[in-house]
């Protein structure tokens, strides 16, 4: 019986173009969990941080440190994602002469997730 190229022995993990459908994540069949965010603490950066994000702003970091005097925007962000805001990360590249592969975070939350945090709060939301 002669063993073909394409297929691993049975005690060897096949290579990644051996095995069929494997991409590195696994599929799931479950839904989404449900959008239940917490809300910050009043005052906190990340509290003006959701604002201006429920305001339908697009934030980088220049944007927040003008408005917060606070160049920790990734933190915040961290913050919020973990109170199950699902803030989204839109990299740009920003190349300069010392960083030519230099890449910016722009940040924002899709304006759907703004209308049922307002629905969920109670208050009316006029989001378009």
């Amino acid at each position: 019986m002669t063993r073909h190229n394409d297929k691993a022995p049975k005690d060897e993990t096949p290579a990644r173009d051996q095995a069929t459908g494997v991409s590195g994540e696994q599929l799931s069949f479950l839904p989404p969990p449900p959008f239940c965010p917490s809300w910050p603490t009043k005052n906190t950066l990340a509290d003006v941080a959701l604002g201006m994000f429920m305001d339908g702003r697009m934030i980088d970091h220049p944007d927040f440190e003008n408005s917060t005097q606070s160049w920790r925007l990734g933190a915040v962000v961290f913050t919020l994602r973990t109170l199950g805001w699902p803030i989204e990360t839109i990299e740009i590249p920003s190349p300069t002469e010392q960083s030519p592969d230099r890449v910016i975070a722009l940040y924002r939350l899709d304006p759907k997730y703004t209308a049922q945090a307002l629905a969920i709060n109670g208050r009316a939301a006029h989001v378009v």
